[in-house]
């Protein structure tokens, strides 16, 4: 009885059942070259089946201690997207572990094999190796897929940001605020001296005019100091001048 009860395959969207035929008694057993896909199938209760997602496969690799070409070792987030083309081939020839067995190892070696021609700068600090990077692993990956026959695509090739180690963050750290340090330093130089020559030329400038109008240094002090009084009292100001021995004193109240 257990032999003509009968089973069913019922896969889910997006995936495909790979039948493996295992026969009790009579006949051969193996895999089925028809896989089962959206919907029902009833098969005996003797039959295997390997599901395979058939839409696109994300896969993540966590890369430690990945040495660039001056040495440094560096962290990666690495990011593939894979898509199966042919069911019943990928289980025949890889397996079930078809990933882990034949694609993972191949895209670790790549990765730490681009990044090797590039420095920490440009790869960590100015990641502008990046696409560099990606574009090499993706055509090396492709490049390996059809060396073994393999029956699926490579969508995209993502390596994300690097992270350095914290020693080399600190470092980069002191570096930046001393690099800082002396742009700010240079800033106030240059207003101190914009501000040393404005003062010389403002003061060459007034002792020309003394000269101009034969003044000698105390005339010239009395005579902006009596600019200066001007303005005070012209804004505003309630003022009251003092004749005395032929000196002007103003008082101003300040209210």
């Amino acid at each position: 009885m257990a032999t003509l009860t009968g089973c069913c395959v019922r896969p889910d969207v997006g995936y495909e059942s790979v039948l493996v035929k295992k026969p009790l008694i009579f006949g051969h057993g193996g895999i089925d070259p028809v896989p089962v896909k959206t919907g029902l199938a009833f098969v005996a209760p003797t039959t295997d089946h390997i599901d395979i997602k058939m839409q696109p496969l994300q896969a993540d690799l966590d890369m430690k201690d990945i040495m660039t070409g001056d040495g440094t070792p560096l962290e990666f987030d690495a990011v593939i997207r894979i898509q199966v083309l042919d069911s019943v081939k990928m289980i025949t020839k890889f397996g079930s572990n078809w990933y882990k067995d034949n694609v993972e190892k191949e895209f670790y070696k790549m990765v730490r094999s681009a990044v090797k021609k590039h420095g920490l700068n440009e790869t960590a600090i100015n990641p502008t190796a990046t696409d560099s990077i990606d574009a090499e692993v993706e055509l090396g990956l492709k490049n390996y897929l059809v060396s073994i026959d393999m029956p699926a695509r490579i969508l995209s090739v993502t390596v994300g940001k690097a992270n350095p180690p914290d020693l080399i963050k600190h470092q980069r750290i002191e570096t930046a605020m001393r690099e800082q340090q002396i742009i700010t330093e240079g800033q106030r130089k240059l207003a101190e001296d914009a501000r040393k020559a404005a003062e010389e030329s403002r003061a060459q400038a007034d002792n020309a005019y003394r000269n101009a109008m034969s003044m000698s240094p105390e005339q010239y002090l009395q005579l902006e100091a009596i600019k200066m009084q001007d303005h005070v009292c012209s804004t505003g100001a309630k003022c009251t001048f003092i004749s005395n021995g032929g000196k002007v004193t103003p008082i101003i109240d300040g209210r």
